[in-house]
């Protein structure tokens, strides 16, 4: 049986884009459109139903759109993005494009950190889909005579709630959401997201004063992690969650001197296998590499046996800790070698590696395998 094809969908910034169009096209048309068609930042064009539209005046109206994220799973899937949009006439010997003037409203985030690709003190609204905005707005201008001056302010009527499940407040993104997208459509376990968001946490690492990252998984370990180095600044702490390779690329492109990689064994045997991403990794694969690595170092065949037979990375931690230090410091000499293959020659690395309940049982400074 084959597998069902998964399903694409559009971007906030898509969102946007189509919501903006919707309100113009109110004013101009006295009536509000069902659905419209905006050109994504591919070239290509999309149709998107509007979710609400009302007429404020005769110059403005607001307007909002369901975000459909398609099969990839995102936090906006299903929210409303909506567009508040003014409209003046302009002078008749104005013949320069009509202007669009964009601004963040309610549940729309503001910048107030360096490093992103908008200085502080701007609403959270990328260089995309201000393009993709201004395009479908003056779209809509095209059809009618007259030239136009529009304002456009971006609203995201459960912004401020949705913001809570991601990590905006760490970059910096305050007060709702950012409105994203570098195509205007989101592709299923493109994983672009992610790793964007990666990108942007060491760029606001570097540009905070971080010379150093701590990079984790997840917000369990990256919790183990700041309560091992108290003194270091939030922004020091960067999720990589599976992107092992990205993360350690994306943070030489950053400029940054040194990262720390804080794991728990279960991702750490995952990263000694030197697999750039980790969710792709098997487990049984993984017990079978740990059990050969326990053969090499410790000598004990019986040990390896059990490790071999182990349903669980927990489990067959439980026969190398306490008694085996030396396998895991072993586990932990295959993650800095595969980390410097996947980084640059000036980047310092160092392994922690925790237990299942946060205590370190390797460190790379100051144990040897």
């Amino acid at each position: 049986m084959s597998k069902r094809r998964l399903r694409t969908g559009f971007t906030t910034g898509t969102a946007a884009a189509a919501a903006a169009k919707a309100a113009s096209l109110a004013i101009l048309e006295g009536k509000p459109p069902q659905g419209v068609s905006v050109e994504l930042l591919t070239g290509d064009r999309i149709s998107i139903a509007v979710h609400t539209c009302r007429l404020i005046d005769g110059e403005t109206a607001a307007c909002t759109v369901v975000k459909d994220a398609g099969d990839d799973p995102d936090v906006t899937h299903g929210a409303e993005i909506g567009a508040v949009v003014g409209l003046r006439a302009a002078a008749e010997s104005r013949r320069l494009p009509a202007t669009v003037a964009i601004t963040g409203g309610a549940g729309v985030g503001r910048i107030t950190k360096p490093g992103l690709e908008l200085p502080p003190g701007e609403p959270a609204i990328n260089p995309g889909p201000r393009r993709m905005i201004t395009q479908a707005v003056r779209e809509a201008l095209s059809a009618h005579p007259g030239q136009h001056a529009a304002t456009v302010e971006i609203f995201v009527p459960k912004g401020v709630e949705i913001a809570r499940k991601t990590l905006n407040v760490r970059l910096g993104i305050i007060g709702g959401i950012s409105i994203l997208g570098t195509t205007g459509i989101v592709r299923p376990l493109s994983h672009a997201a992610f790793t964007a968001t990666i990108d942007s946490a060491l760029s606001v690492a570097r540009a905070t004063g971080c010379r150093r990252a701590i990079l984790t998984t997840g917000r369990r370990s990256e919790r183990f992690a700041q309560k091992a180095w108290p003194d270091l600044p939030e922004e020091a702490f960067v999720q990589i969650g599976d992107f092992f390779q990205q993360g350690l690329e994306l943070s030489v492109v950053r400029g940054l001197e040194a990262v720390t990689l804080a794991v728990f064994f279960g991702k750490a045997l995952k990263m000694a296998q030197g697999t750039p991403n980790t969710h792709a990794s098997r487990s049984e694969l993984v017990l079978d590499s740990l059990s050969a690595w326990a053969r090499e170092i410790s000598g004990d065949g019986a040990l390896a046996q059990k490790i071999r037979a182990a349903n669980t990375a927990r489990e067959a931690f439980g026969f190398l800790w306490p008694a085996h230090p030396e396998v895991i410091a072993g586990v932990g000499k295959r993650i800095l070698a595969a980390a410097s293959s996947f980084s640059a020659p000036g980047l310092k690395i160092q392994n922690v590696i925790f237990d299942y309940e946060g205590s370190v049982v390797f460190d790379s400074e100051t144990q040897t395998a």
